[in-house]
């Protein structure tokens, strides 16, 4: 598996969560949910597309390639379990997202699931 950069992790996680959510995903709606830019997520969205993690339509919809969508549910089951265990210890909702947020990216593999077995006990 090759490492992709911590910003293409989270618009991939991004587009992951307006999928389950909205059901459509569109440059604009990834822009206002990030609070980033529109030509920011265009340039972003190119570099993703190119690297065949994402698909694009002629409409504009954005949908995660089989390789995005693996990349964006791992992320996202981090988050998920960095966000839980945090508040577990006692930290406060908002900074226990934040700092999941950051934990996911770069933990490696081995200690994530080392912590996912630990914490499902």
């Amino acid at each position: 598996m090759k490492k992709i950069q911590e910003s293409a992790e989270n618009y991939l996680e991004t587009i992951l969560i307006l999928q389950q959510r909205e059901g459509s995903v569109r440059s604009i709606d990834i822009a206002a949910e990030m609070e980033f830019s529109k030509p920011s997520v265009s340039v972003a969205m190119k570099h993703l597309r190119e690297r065949g993690c994402i698909a694009v339509d002629a409409e504009g919809f954005i949908t995660l390639t089989e390789e995005g969508r693996r990349i964006a549910e791992g992320v996202y089951q981090r988050h998920i379990l960095f966000t839980q265990w945090l508040q577990s210890l006692g930290v406060d909702p908002e900074v226990a997202a934040e700092d999941a947020c950051r934990i996911e990216h770069v933990i490696s593999e081995e200690t994530f699931q080392a912590i996912r077995r630990h914490v499902n006990m």
